[in-house]
C-alpha cells in the first residue's frame, strides 16, 4: 500500500469540496481549483476528509494512487494558504520594477525583459532585488519561478543572475596565471 495515498486529506471547514463526472473540484477563501481524477482512481469524500483508493495493486495503479492523493492535498494546501516562491536578483546593474502587475527585468542584455503574469499569478517586488512569484495553484508557480530564472541562471564565476533565496551555487575558482 502507498504510504502516502493511503493517508486521508483532511478538509478545513472554510473549504468545500465536491466531486462530479470524474472532475473533483475545492473551493475556498483564496479561489476554486478543480482536477480531472483519473478514471481508475476511486475518490470519495467521507466526513471531513478525502480518501483516495485504487483497485488493484498493480504497478499503475501504485503509480497513480499517491499521485492523486498528492495533487489533492496541493489542490486543498493551495486554496487555504496559497503558494509562493521567492526569487534574488545579483549582480551590479541587474534590477527589477513592478509595472502595474508586469514585471520589468534588467539584467543586462540589449532590452528590458518585460513579464505578464498568467491567470492566478502576482508578483511582489521586496526590498532591493527580491521578487516574490504568489498563487494557489503549485505547478504554475513553480513553472513561472523556474521561467524567471532562465533568463539569467546563477552563473559559477561571480554568482551573478537569479536564483532562488537560500539557493546554493558552486563557484568555481577562476584562471590562474602561470609562472
Amino acid at each position: 500500500m502507498s504510504r502516502i495515498g493511503k493517508k486521508p486529506i483532511p478538509v478545513p471547514d472554510n473549504v468545500n469540496a465536491a466531486m462530479a463526472d470524474g472532475i473533483l473540484s475545492v473551493k475556498g477563501p483564496k479561489g476554486e481549483l478543480s482536477i480531472n481524477v483519473h478514471s481508475e482512481m476511486l475518490v470519495a469524500l467521507e466526513d471531513k476528509d478525502i480518501v483516495v483508493k485504487r483497485p488493484s495493486d498493480s504497478k499503475t495503479h501504485r503509480a497513480l494512487h499517491g499521485l492523486t492523493r498528492s495533487l489533492i492535498q496541493n489542490m486543498v494546501t493551495g486554496v487555504v494558504e496559497g503558494y509562493s516562491k521567492q526569487l534574488e536578483i545579483q549582480g551590479v546593474g541587474y534590477s527589477v520594477e513592478l509595472r502595474g502587475k508586469n514585471l520589468l527585468l534588467s539584467l543586462g542584455y540589449s532590452h528590458q525583459i518585460l513579464i505578464e503574469p498568467p491567470d492566478g499569478i502576482s508578483f511582489e517586488v521586496g526590498r532591493g532585488n527580491l521578487i516574490t512569484v504568489s498563487g494557489i495553484e503549485k505547478q504554475k508557480v513553480g513553472a513561472v519561478a523556474a521561467q524567471i530564472r532562465s533568463f539569467r541562471p546563477p552563473e559559477p564565476y561571480k554568482g551573478k543572475g537569479i536564483r532562488y533565496v537560500g539557493e546554493k551555487v558552486r563557484r568555481k575558482a577562476g584562471k590562474t596565471i602561470k609562472k
